[in-house]
Formats: structure tokens, sequence, C-alpha cells
């Protein structure tokens, strides 16, 4: 059974380029309920442990290095069938790739400052909402 929760991060160059609003927009358009969100930065030891599973391949460092280059939204979003639900609204990595209107086509400067990020199946949904909130910050 599919969850009703996922977890998103709007990455530091769509920050830095002022697409907060509008990916933030993009998302309650698309049904999703916004039960916890913050603005932070990850430094390079929190954003190397996020991406852990990726350690082994060639491009880890630079997307840790990336990813502590300056502030993130981070957040976690609810409605049924949450995890694909989102994929498809955020569209493919590459965003020469992503279907039109799909966050990543209006906002990704490149494949690895892709705009977003978000969780690729429930169970890690729940390990990265939890890695960047506690329980009484999110309000589900």
């Amino acid at each position: 059974m599919a969850s009703n929760m996922t977890f998103t991060m709007i990455k530091p160059t769509a920050v830095k380029n002022g697409h907060i609003g509008a990916i933030l927009n993009k998302i309650n358009e698309g049904g999703f309920k916004i039960v916890a969100l913050k603005l932070t930065k990850l430094s390079a030891e929190k954003a190397g442990e996020f991406y852990a599973v990726h350690k082994e391949r060639p491009f880890y460092g630079e997307l840790v290095e990336f990813m502590s280059s300056g502030p993130i939204i981070a957040a976690v979003l609810q409605k049924d069938n949450a995890v694909e639900d989102f994929r498809t609204l955020i569209g493919a990595t590459n965003p020469a790739d992503a279907a039109e209107g799909t966050i990543r086509a209006l906002y990704a400067t490149s494949i690895g400052e892709n705009a977003v990020h978000g969780s690729d199946s429930d169970e890690n949904a729940l390990i990265e909402a939890n890695f960047h909130f506690s329980g009484t910050d999110m309000f589900v």
C-alpha cells in the first residue's frame, strides 16, 4: 500500500535563483499538503550523511559540495500516493528529459542542479523526513 507522505528539498541553486515561491505553488497546485517546512543549510557532513546511499558513485563528492553550498528548503508533503505523484510532478532527474511543466523542466539548471529532491520510495520518504524534522515538527 502506498504511503501518503513524501519528502522534498528545494536545492541551493533554485533557492538562490528565487524559485521557492513558484516551486511551493506548483506543489500546492499538485494537491499536496505541506505538513513540515523549513529554510536550513546542510553542512558538508550532514549532506554526506543524507546522500550516503550514493557514497560509492562518482558524483557523490560534487553532490555533497553542491548540497552544502547554500540554503535549502526541506519539506514533508502529504497526499494519497505521495511518492509516485511527487516524482511525476518534479519530472526526470535530467531537466532535458523532464516533461514540460514539471518542476525540473521549469526550474533546474542542469542534471546536477536539478532544483528539487524527491523521495524515491515510501521507506526513504520516512527516513528522509525524520532526518530533517522531529515528530513534533510535522503536522500530519
